[in-house]
């Protein structure tokens, strides 16, 4: 049987792997991250906050641009980071670039009393990407309203979505507790108590309602809400590894906040290497044929020792 979580005694998380890779991850410099790029597997690294996110921002152009009437295409996008969704606006506007035959897919959205929340949440994620992105564009250049999508209860129509476009790129944050989305880990519950799931198993999972791990409530509070633990709903719409999969690319962004040292040093050591583990969902993406880890070098900190 695997090693109890020291944060959470009934979830999977990555304090039940072995103390070796842990430490190992720990050790790395950021010579050796950059060393962990493969085929299949980009690791790149920007010196300034204007770079990072207007980086991050082109992504959402270049996706875009590749879209046709006869080719639809699109993006699955993320609220955290959300420092990239103005100056996605804005390069919209400055361009003149049409987006009326372009799709996003919102990777999730907070549940509360069995229903997705409505854009008065405050801490809502389509509230947040119409605020910062979609309402700050030309209404002559927006794409329509039915090609941005957003996870529902009713799970049928958000997966239907993913056959109106190619989706050229899904992007996103990682979280403290090492998920994409909320693709958080398990509860060590049923067939895996002793066990988590393995890979090809949570691999098959589709968009879906999902309980959310203890630390993903801490680091929600923590980053949008001032530490408010008590705002922060405890279940939530995901988007799945089967939508992920069908994105060309994934593209991770870690500017620091949103994880520590330690974790963005660990998914890039187990993608690398190829060992998913889904105590550590962002590592599944080991499996995936296309995926780029981006950081912010004054982000990337480092794990000695230091007390505050």
């Amino acid at each position: 049987m695997r090693k109890i979580s020291r944060v959470a005694p009934g979830w999977w998380d990555y304090t039940t792997l072995d103390r070796e890779l842990l430490d190992e991850a720990a050790r790395l410099t950021e010579q050796d991250v950059l060393a962990l790029s493969r085929p299949g597997f980009q690791v790149r690294f920007y010196d300034t906050v204007q770079e990072f996110y207007l980086a991050e921002a082109l992504e959402y152009i270049e996706a875009w641009k590749q879209a046709t009437p006869e080719r639809p295409a699109g993006l699955c996008g993320p609220i955290g980071p959300t420092e990239q969704l103005p100056l996605v606006a804005q390069l919209v506007n400055a361009l003149g670039l049409r987006l009326h035959h372009c799709h996003y897919w919102g990777m999730d959205e907070w549940v509360v009393n069995g229903r997705a929340v409505s854009r008065e949440f405050p801490l809502g994620f389509a509230r947040t990407a119409h605020e910062l992105c979609f309402d700050r564009i030309r209404p002559e250049l927006r794409m329509p309203a039915g090609q941005i999508h957003f996870p529902g209860v009713d799970t049928a129509p958000f997966i239907k979505s993913w056959d109106q476009a190619r989706c050229v790129l899904m992007q996103g944050g990682q979280g403290e507790v090492k998920h994409w989305a909320f693709n958080d880990p398990p509860k060590r519950e049923g067939a895996y108590v002793d066990a988590p799931p393995p890979p090809a198993v949570y691999r098959r999972l589709t968009t879906r309602l999902v309980d959310l791990h203890p630390m993903t409530l801490m680091q929600n509070a923590r980053t949008s809400g001032g530490g408010t633990v008590q705002n922060v709903p405890h279940q939530a719409m995901t988007v799945g590894p089967a939508e992920t999969w069908r994105a060309e690319t994934v593209s991770i962004w870690h500017p620091g906040h949103h994880d520590n040292p330690f974790g963005m040093r660990l998914t890039t050591l187990m993608i690398a290497k190829r060992c998913p583990d889904a105590a550590v969902p962002m590592s599944l993406l080991a499996d995936h044929s296309d995926v780029r880890f981006s950081f912010l070098r004054p982000g990337f900190g480092t794990c000695d020792v230091e007390m505050h």
